[in-house]
C-alpha cells in the first residue's frame, strides 16, 4: 500500500493524468492529487516525476518494502527538506519547521554558511543554515529504506542548440507553448489574479491568462516605480488594476516576519516588497499568478549580454545572479572565516555538465540550478504560503524550458536587447512598447532607506548588539555602515545582507 505523508504543490497535467490512470474527474482538487500521485507512484515507481508537470515536492510511504520516497520538482519551485537523527531516524518535510519541532532534531547554526550568504545573499546548495539539515535540490529524489540514505538526481537542464529555426519559429513556438501551459494552470472553477510588474514577464502572462486583474506594488519614489507603467499596461489590455503602496515604514516592519516565515535569512530586498503585494492580493483573491523563469531560461539579465567577453573565465568568479562579498571582505569583517569555504565550490561540477557548451548558457545554468531554487521560487513559496495566497508560475515548465534548451544564444540577447525571442513571442499579444520595454528590474527604494534615521534604528542595533560581535567584528560592522551612511551608497547590499542574517538569527537563535 502507498501513503502519502506530505505534499505540497500544484499538477498542471492532472486532467490527463487522471484519463491515463483511471482516476475520477469530480474529485477535490486535494483527492484529485493525492490520487494521481499515488496511482502515478504504483504504476511508473521511481520515475513518477517524468510524468507530472508543476510545482511539487512529497514523500510516500511504501508500506510493504518500508521505503520513504520523496520527490522535489524539476526546477525546485517547492521546497523539501530532510534530516538524519542521530539514532538513524529521517526527519522530512516541505517546510524546515516540520524538521525543528519534531524530537531527535538537534538546533546548532551550520556556521560555514554565513561565508556562502554573504556572497551571494541567499542559501545556495545542498546545506542550509541549520546543521545537519539538508535540501532536495532540484530535480532530485531520495529514497529511506532500513536506514539507508540514498538521493539521486532524476532530472537535469541539458542543452542541444538547434540553428535551423528563424527567430519568427522561435517565437511562434514560444507563444504556441505559453498558451497551452495556461490553459493548465487553473481550472474553470477557479478565478486568478496577476502579479503585474512593468516587464514583458509579468505582462505577457497577464495577457495570455486573461484575468480580469492586476496586483502591482508601488512607491512615492518616482524613479523607484514602476506601478505607473503597470497601471498603462492594464489599461491597455482591458484589466482592473490594484497598487500596494509601500512605504519604508511598513517595509521594516515586515523584515522579522519575512525572516521567520522564510525560515532562513534571505538578504534579497525584493522579498519584502513582494510579502506586502501578497498580502494586500489576499485580502481579495487566493490564486495569483506570477511571471517568475523567463528570465534565466531566455538570457533576461542584462549581464548576460556581456557572457561572450567572459568567454572560459566564468568558471573562475560566476557563482550566479548575485556575488556582493568577495573573500577578501568577508575574512576582514568575520570573527571566524574558513579560507576552504568557498561560493565557487558549489558550481564547480556544474560548469563541468555544461563544457563546451557557449557561455551565456553556463551562465543561465548555474542561476537556473542555484539561483532560482536558492532565492527566487524560495520567496514566492514561502511568502505567499504565509499570507494564505496561492502563486502558480506559468512560465516556469519544462515544456518552455525546452525551447530554451534548444535555442541558440543569438536569440536570447544581441548587442542591444535581451530576451529578443521571448519578447517577439510577447509582442503577439502585447504592444511593442510593452514587449520591447527595458529590463529594469525589480529594484527597491531601500538603498536609500537604510541611510534614514527615521527608519533605519533596527539596523543600528542590530549591528551593534551581542549576536553581531559573535559572528563579526564590531568595528568592521561599524566601518561598513558609516561608509554607507556617509555617501557610498554602494554598500547597501552588504549592510542590507548583514542585517537580514541577524534578524533571523535572533529569531531562530537568540530567542
Amino acid at each position: 500500500m502507498i501513503e502519502l505523508k506530505t505534499y505540497r504543490g500544484h499538477i498542471r497535467n492532472h486532467e490527463a493524468l487522471c484519463k491515463e490512470l483511471g482516476i475520477p474527474g469530480d474529485l477535490s482538487r486535494e483527492e484529485r492529487e493525492q490520487t494521481i500521485l499515488v496511482r502515478a507512484y504504483e504504476t511508473w515507481g521511481e520515475a513518477i516525476a517524468d510524468h507530472l508537470y508543476g510545482m511539487f515536492a512529497f514523500a510516500l510511504w511504501d508500506t510493504e518494502t518500508e521505503t520513504l520516497f520523496c520527490v522535489r520538482d524539476h526546477f525546485g519551485t517547492k521546497p523539501f527538506y530532510y534530516y538524519l537523527t542521530t539514532d538513524g531516524r529521517l526527519l522530512y518535510g516541505t517546510m524546515l519547521r516540520d524538521i525543528l519541532s519534531q524530537e531527535g532534531f538537534i538546533q546548532e547554526l551550520n556556521e560555514k554558511m554565513l561565508q556562502i550568504y554573504l556572497s551571494l545573499t541567499y542559501v545556495a546548495g545542498e546545506e542550509t543554515f541549520f546543521k545537519g539539515v539538508k535540501k532536495l535540490m532540484p530535480g532530485c529524489c531520495l529514497t529511506f529504506r532500513k536506514g539507508t540514505l540514498q538521493v539521486r538526481r532524476y532530472w537535469k537542464p541539458e542543452y542541444h542548440p538547434d540553428e535551423t529555426k528563424t527567430l519568427e519559429e522561435w517565437a511562434d513556438e514560444i507563444h504556441t507553448t505559453v498558451q497551452q501551459v495556461m490553459q493548465e494552470v487553473k481550472t474553470p472553477d477557479e478565478t486568478a489574479e496577476s502579479f503585474l510588474s512593468g516587464g514583458v514577464d509579468s505582462s505577457y502572462v497577464l495577457a495570455v491568462s486573461r484575468a480580469k486583474r492586476a496586483d502591482s506594488c508601488g512607491y512615492d519614489e518616482e524613479r523607484f516605480d514602476e506601478s505607473r507603467v503597470a497601471a498603462e499596461t492594464a489599461r491597455l489590455l482591458g484589466v482592473e488594476h490594484a497598487v500596494c503602496k509601500i512605504t519604508p515604514e511598513a517595509f521594516f516592519a515586515a523584515v522579522p516576519y519575512v525572516m521567520e516565515h522564510m525560515e532562513q535569512p534571505l538578504g534579497d530586498a525584493s522579498a519584502i516588497v513582494f510579502t506586502l503585494g501578497c498580502r494586500a492580493a489576499a485580502e481579495h483573491t487566493k490564486l495569483c499568478y506570477s511571471g517568475e523563469g523567463a528570465d534565466e531560461f531566455f538570457g533576461g539579465y542584462n549581464m548576460y549580454r556581456n557572457a561572450e567577453r567572459y568567454g572560459d573565465s566564468l568558471k573562475t568568479f560566476y557563482v550566479g545572479n548575485t556575488n556582493i562579498m568577495k573573500e577578501d571582505e568577508k575574512e576582514r569583517i568575520l570573527q571566524h572565516y574558513d579560507p576552504s569555504v568557498l561560493p565557487i565550490d558549489l558550481v564547480k561540477s556544474i560548469y563541468e555538465e555544461t563544457e563546451g557548451l557557449d557561455p551565456l548558457t553556463r551562465m543561465a545554468d548555474i542561476d537556473i540550478r542555484i539561483w532560482l531554487e536558492g532565492d527566487i521560487y524560495l520567496n514566492v513559496d514561502k511568502m505567499s504560503q504565509a499570507a494564505g495566497l496561492e502563486i502558480r508560475m506559468p512560465l516556469t515548465d519544462r515544456r518552455i524550458f525546452d525551447i530554451a534548451s534548444r535555442m541558440p544564444a543569438r536569440f536570447k540577447v544581441n548587442d542591444t536587447q535581451n530576451k529578443v525571442a521571448f519578447r517577439t513571442a510577447a509582442a503577439k499579444v502585447l504592444p511593442a512598447e510593452i514587449a520591447f520595454r527595458k529590463k529594469l528590474g525589480f529594484i527597491v527604494p531601500v538603498r536609500i532607506w537604510l541611510a534614514d534615521e527615521s527608519y533605519n534604528a533596527d539596523v543600528r542595533a542590530k549591528f551593534a548588539g551581542a549576536s553581531a560581535a559573535r559572528y563579526f567584528k564590531p568595528e568592521e560592522l561599524q566601518r561598513i555602515y558609516s561608509e554607507y551612511v556617509g555617501g557610498n551608497s554602494e554598500l547597501w547590499r552588504k549592510v542590507w545582507t548583514i542585517y537580514t542574517f541577524l534578524v533571523w538569527y535572533d529569531l531562530y537563535f537568540a530567542g
